[in-house]
């Protein structure tokens, strides 16, 4: 998947390749080990994080964005909210978006 690349300087554009990972964690919770051990099939975990609240997304293990989840074409996506650091750095449009990638950042 490529990401848009807005605002890099000419000396960055040179990583622009470089492949970073991205993790959207869904929440956490801590159990005793006598729970972990009793969990099988049709088992629900309860997650400390509420249903409304925004997802962190993270690269290489730093939060760099927040936002939520949603469906594209059959698969889990997200919808980046808000970009964690520049709050109010612009969404790039979808002109402004490389072919092939989807306003939702999604490959089309």
């Amino acid at each position: 998947m490529n990401a848009p690349i807005t605002a890099f300087s000419s000396g960055l554009a040179r990583f622009g390749d470089v492949a970073v990972s991205l993790s959207v964690e869904l929440g956490r919770t801590e159990l005793p080990l006598r729970d972990v051990l009793a969990l099988g099939e049709g088992s629900v975990v309860t997650l400390h994080r509420l249903t409304d609240e925004l997802l962190d997304v993270t690269a290489n293990g730093k939060v760099i964005a927040r936002g939520e989840v949603v469906v594209e074409n059959g698969r889990f996506a997200l919808r980046i909210v808000q970009l964690v650091g520049a709050e109010s750095a612009p969404v790039a449009a979808v002109s402004d978006l490389p072919m092939g990638i989807s306003d939702k950042g999604i490959p089309a």
